[in-house]
């Protein structure tokens, strides 16, 4: 009779395939994971908390260290619920500006995601060719925002300025230029049998878990749920833009995979369009206050950012600081369904299975 001993393993908080300081206490019988457990908070900035002690404006500059491969998103959302609090409309130009920014956003966290994934999985070249062009969006942000990762660009009722002269089309020019190289990258990548056989079938749920675990952005459509906030509830000027929600039936690491790599042709679908309509001219900033104070009340928004529903809510006293502030971080709860995707699996697919979730855990530990 063979006998076996349970032999837990520490992956993280190291490690480079864990997309930041996340640590996994995997149990396993010989190479089959018996139990998964995610051990989370190392990375954890209090933003919630400590934004009861700042001002609405000096909170932003917080939402850009949640997803960092995001942060136009997130900047975004903080003003939004303040907007709407304060019954504040937009200039249509800061608006038209802060959609471009954000989907330039969208498309720079799918190319990171793309190239770690195959990383991961322990393919060099994709990685750096996705790069390459990701530089030239965080080169193009740069110009626009002055910062090149954390960007904090968005204001209460705008944006804190307006466009370069040859921005625009800067932007314009980009376009057909990226839908190129994603042509390549799926000649390289999506085409290879290594790469799909790697990825088909691991990491699978169904529509039902899904939704009973709250996940959303790709996470949700890979299953068939036609769901994204810019169609279902559309925010800012989403509605002017004609472009799909991509879904896959599949609801494994592939079919997540095939979500992503369709949403970047998307969102370049949106910067055409916001290209073309962009205002010759126009107020960036709504008339506001010098010091902002948040009717007494209290507000949820929720928008579609690169890993799913982001959600902020404030609770206001009719102060200049939030008397309560909670954001909905879509990391940490499409980070949930892990230890039940793991459980029975090769120890060889978990690396595989997590980076196909596509987390950023600045957004877990927020």
């Amino acid at each position: 009779m063979i006998r076996t001993e349970e032999m837990i393993l520490n992956v993280g908080p190291q490690h480079p395939s864990t997309h930041g300081v996340f640590r996994l206490l995997v149990h396993l019988d010989g190479e089959l994971i018996t139990k998964a457990e995610p051990v989370i908070g190392y990375l954890h900035r209090g933003t919630e908390k400590l934004a009861e002690n700042l001002q609405y404006t000096q909170i932003i500059p917080y939402t850009d260290r949640m997803d960092y491969l995001s942060a136009m998103t997130n900047n975004y959302v903080i003003c939004h619920a303040v907007e709407t609090m304060m019954n504040i409309k937009v200039p249509e130009r800061a608006d038209y500006l802060r959609v471009i920014a954000m989907e330039l956003g969208r498309v720079a966290s799918h190319l990171v995601w793309w190239g770690t994934y195959l990383l991961d999985l322990g393919a060099t070249s994709p990685f750096i060719y996705m790069f390459r062009e990701r530089e030239m969006i965080i080169n193009m942000l740069n110009e626009l925002s002055g910062g090149r990762l954390t960007f904090n660009y968005m204001r209460v009722g705008g944006v804190k300025w307006d466009a370069p002269e040859g921005w625009i089309e800067k932007v314009k020019e980009f376009i057909p230029y990226m839908r190129e190289q994603v042509k390549g990258y799926h000649t390289l990548v999506t085409g290879n049998e290594i790469f799909v056989n790697r990825v088909t079938g691991i990491g699978k749920y169904t529509k039902e878990d899904a939704l009973n675990y709250s996940l959303s952005g790709p996470n949700l459509r890979c299953t068939g749920v036609k769901w994204d906030l810019r169609k279902d509830e559309p925010y800012s000027i989403y509605d002017r833009f004609d472009f799909d929600v991509i879904t896959q039936e599949g609801g494994d690491a592939l079919a997540r995979y095939h979500v992503r790599t369709k949403e970047i042709e998307e969102s370049l679908k949106i910067l055409e369009q916001a290209c073309e309509q962009f205002p010759a001219e126009g107020e960036i900033m709504a008339k506001v206050p010098k010091i902002i104070k948040a009717p007494k009340g209290e507000a949820y928004v929720r928008i579609e950012s690169p890993r799913g529903e982001i959600g902020c809510y404030i609770s206001s006293e009719g102060k200049k600081e939030p008397y309560r502030l909670k954001f909905r971080r879509p990391s940490f709860y499409n980070l949930q369904i892990l230890p039940k995707l793991l459980e029975g699996e090769n120890i060889a697919n978990m690396i595989a299975i997590l980076g196909a979730i596509d987390i950023v855990l600045g957004e877990v530990d927020g």
